[in-house]
């Protein structure tokens, strides 16, 4: 695990923005492809922004996310509409969105088309988490229903979660996948998720913080 600390959120989101340009490059020149998963919410969006402008074969990433809330992209609370908004934009129009959500009352009713999907572009290239102050990241959450498959060696690519305080249900790619990652990233910011992280670190323990499971060999890229 590496530690990387920013001056600023603004030189941090470009910093990272800038590494996983390259991390994507390099690998679609080495196999003529590559993915890409980011967090949802707010935090993340300066990168998108970034990502978007710049000069890259997006027509060879697949770009998804981490974890989905189960509501369509009329949803106020839906990720997906935030990525079209903010990444799937300009120069990186062409990526292809890999989906986390297709129409139905429960993640479970669409979860086998949807991991159908995720697995043709496996190992992810390149993957992005942020965390919560809870030490959750993806929707592994520390009561979710289904915490200990999630940690499972032979875990599926996705699965539905239900969690305490999520006002609907979650799709997430379990920590077998985000951990398998060639490059792992994970972004935070500000002193509350700092200490956060140092206490998931002396826990070491997935079961109490979520986060533990893809931190080993991660960089984590922090500002004020």
């Amino acid at each position: 695990m590496k530690r990387i600390e920013y001056e600023s959120r603004e030189a941090l989101m470009a910093g990272l923005a800038s590494v996983i340009v390259d991390e994507l490059r390099t690998e679609i020149a080495s196999s003529g492809a590559a993915s890409l998963a980011v967090p949802g919410g707010t935090t993340p969006g300066p990168i998108f922004d970034s990502l978007s402008e710049t000069d890259l074969e997006w027509e060879n990433v697949s770009v998804m996310l981490g974890d989905e809330r189960w509501v369509p992209e009329t949803s106020e609370r839906s990720n997906t509409a935030l990525l079209r908004r903010r990444l799937l934009q300009n120069k990186a129009a062409v990526a292809k969105l890999m989906p986390l959500y297709a129409p139905a009352d429960r993640p479970e009713d669409r979860l086998a088309e949807l991991a159908e999907g995720i697995e043709k572009v496996l190992p992810l290239t390149v993957c992005v988490v942020g965390m919560g102050t809870d030490m959750h990241t993806a929707s592994i959450f520390p009561e979710a229903d289904l915490l200990a498959e999630a940690f499972a060696p032979d875990a599926p690519v996705l699965l539905p979660m239900r969690a305490p305080g999520a006002p609907e249900p979650r799709i997430t790619l379990s920590a077998r996948i985000l951990a398998g990652a060639k490059h792992r990233h994970v972004l935070i910011t500000g002193e509350e998720k700092r200490a956060a992280l140092d206490k998931a670190i002396s826990l070491n323990d997935p079961m109490q913080a979520p986060i533990c499971a893809v931190l080993s060999g991660a960089t984590i890229h922090w500002a004020a």
